[in-house]
């Protein structure tokens, strides 16, 4: 398919329609006809489903999970989202976000939800492992049908259905193909549904900054925008509805907190657990700092270290090819996307950012080069969780 594509892309060059089928055809994943029957079967006999993702849920991971409560809400079937543990104030303006059942604060609802599930559908995470201790149990218990809908790298969840892949913006941007593209239910695409799905894919790509570059993607935005959503206003809730602490915050960060190494094309962040206290921290204020490091002229790589109780929680970001993905699972048993990724580390803060120092001379080489030709490439390395 990738060679048929790129034979595509070199050769039609003579309409705009006949070249955004060729990128189509190289970003897509395609379900085979019995999965698209194997779904359609179960979608008419179903009467509960539940709907998890990942722990510290993200624009994209709420956007998706709530996108799919809406498509079965409204087709008479019930729905229930459940997430590990609370979200950030600013998305609890979406649509059917008061509905979600959040585990920590409620864990026999939760268990409830999965367990009475006819079909569980998975988003925006590639292991049960990342929905915390106490829902990975239960989706590993939960004898529903299983779809996995998801673009992070090598998925470990056995499901029934796995519909995923790297070559996309975002876990919104995958469930719109799936639904729309794939499952052709094209009545379904409702506002507080486009809602969703358009705040998925803008905060997964730091607004359109980011893993971006599929024409699709657009194509998608545009059919979303049709739904009479209005872009603007979403961008303002989301990006523009912080409390005054969390600029405190970023001060403090951005003046006593940040560290840049220019040896390395490195810039980092660290935050204690003293740090977040003193400036009433909750949780989401910390979103998005890691990009303040990247966004320094001649800085490759970007990392934040936060303190959260017993344990470390660390964010990377990159410029070009240096692969963080790469970086996290090899070093601190992380993961992510190539330009994006995150770990938790078990040693005191001071011993983790003082770990990570001491990883880059290794790399010094590949994150001066100029930009982008900053291919990763791990032969030996350790390992520090």
């Amino acid at each position: 398919m990738q060679k048929y594509a790129f034979f595509l892309k070199k050769k039609v060059k003579k309409t705009k329609k006949l070249r955004i089928f060729a990128h189509l055809l190289f970003y897509s994943v395609i379900l085979k006809k019995k999965d698209i029957a194997k779904i359609a079967n179960i979608l008419t006999g179903v009467r509960h489903v539940a709907v998890v993702s990942h722990y510290n849920p993200d624009g994209d991971a709420i956007g998706s999970a709530l996108a799919l409560w809406h498509f079965f809400m409204q087709k008479g079937i019930d729905a229930q989202v459940v997430l590990p543990n609370p979200f950030p104030d600013f998305l609890a303006w979406l649509p059917g976000a008061e509905h979600i059942v959040v585990a920590e604060k409620n864990k026999t609802k939760a268990r409830n939800a999965i367990a009475g599930a006819d079909l569980l559908f998975v988003v925006d995470m590639n292991a049960a492992h990342r929905a915390g201790q106490e829902v990975e149990p239960m989706i590993e218990q939960c004898q529903a049908f299983k779809v996995l809908i998801d673009h992070h790298v090598l998925p470990e969840l056995p499901c029934d259905l796995s519909y995923s892949t790297t070559q996309t913006s975002s876990t919104c941007e995958l469930l719109y193909r799936f639904l729309f593209d794939e499952l052709k239910c094209k009545d379904q695409l409702t506002h507080a549904l486009s809602t969703c799905l358009y705040t998925g894919i803008i905060t997964d790509t730091g607004s359109l900054s980011y893993s971006c570059n599929n024409p699709y993607t657009y194509l998608i935005l545009s059919k979303l925008l049709k739904t009479g959503i209005n872009g603007e206003d979403i961008h303002r809730l989301v990006y523009d509805n912080y409390e005054a602490s969390r600029l405190r915050l970023l001060g403090l960060s951005l003046s006593r907190r940040m560290k840049i190494l220019p040896e390395y094309a490195t810039a980092y962040i660290f935050l204690s657990s003293e740090d977040l206290k003193e400036n009433y921290y909750k949780i989401g204020d910390t979103e998005g700092f890691v990009n303040y490091g990247l966004s320094l002229k001649n800085v490759q790589f970007a990392a934040i270290f936060i303190q959260r109780e017993k344990k470390v929680r660390v964010s990377f970001r990159s410029k070009g090819n240096f692969d963080v993905n790469l970086f996290a699972r090899t070093h601190f048993n992380g993961g992510g996307h190539r330009n994006a990724s995150a770990a938790y580390c078990d040693l005191p803060l001071s011993e983790t950012v003082a770990f990570f120092e001491s990883l880059l001379p290794q790399y010094q080489e590949i994150l001066t080069r100029p930009y982008p030709q900053n291919q990763i490439s791990i032969v030996h390395a350790k390992n520090k969780s």
